[in-house]
């Protein structure tokens, strides 16, 4: 994941710790960090480069906040093969983002979809959020791949993320990732949802 140059990014973002893969952009700066990423197949790459170039003109913030529901409204949908709707796979996916709570983050709130994953986590000084993400799914996607007898990509390369501003910012952000599997017609409440922190609380 390379380093935008501060000259490319318009003056749109902070000089320091923004990174992209080419369509999304990530902070790296902030360590209290709401990430969502999906299945290969979720939604198409072309689709997210025609929203990104339908919402250029907006302010970073607020195309993050439009692309985010745009997403979330395609993903709901439950396109795409949806292999986390597969106990076997949910929990793997489960067990990865618990294995390092405490140890390289804390991990505040998730909730496992059938085709995406939304996660809040306190990422701890010195730790970056690409090695995080890299560790999650390439760990996932090979056992996955194992136990499903498929190959090829399970995740997308991709993923989004936007740190947390403020108090606020951070108790509303809970109750989206919680509240996904009742939007989505899932569960009737969050606490019903068994790939989600609020089956624990």
């Amino acid at each position: 994941m390379s380093t935008i140059p501060s000259h490319k990014i318009d003056g749109r973002f902070p000089k320091e710790g923004w990174h992209s893969r080419g369509y999304l952009p990530h902070c790296e700066a902030k360590n209290l960090q709401f990430i969502s990423f999906r299945l290969y197949d979720s939604v198409p790459k072309e689709v997210i480069l025609r929203w990104k170039e339908q919402l250029a003109n907006e302010r970073d913030f607020e195309q993050s906040s439009k692309l985010l529901k745009l997403l979330d409204q395609y993903e709901d949908a439950g396109k795409g093969a949806c292999y986390l709707n597969d106990e076997r796979i949910a929990k793997l996916v489960q067990n990865a983002l618990l294995f390092h709570d405490g140890k390289r983050y804390r991990l505040l709130s998730w909730c496992i979809m059938p085709n995406h994953v939304h996660v809040l986590i306190l990422k701890n000084d010195g730790i970056t959020l690409s090695s995080i993400l890299h560790s999650w799914r390439s760990f996932t996607s090979h056992k996955a791949n194992e136990i499903l007898g498929r190959t090829g990509d399970f995740w997308m390369k991709d993923y989004f993320d936007r740190f947390i501003r403020d108090e606020s910012h951070l108790n509303n952000t809970i109750q989206y990732i919680e509240n996904n599997p009742v939007k989505a017609g899932l569960a009737k409440e969050p606490e019903d949802w068994p790939w989600s922190s609020a089956f624990y609380r």
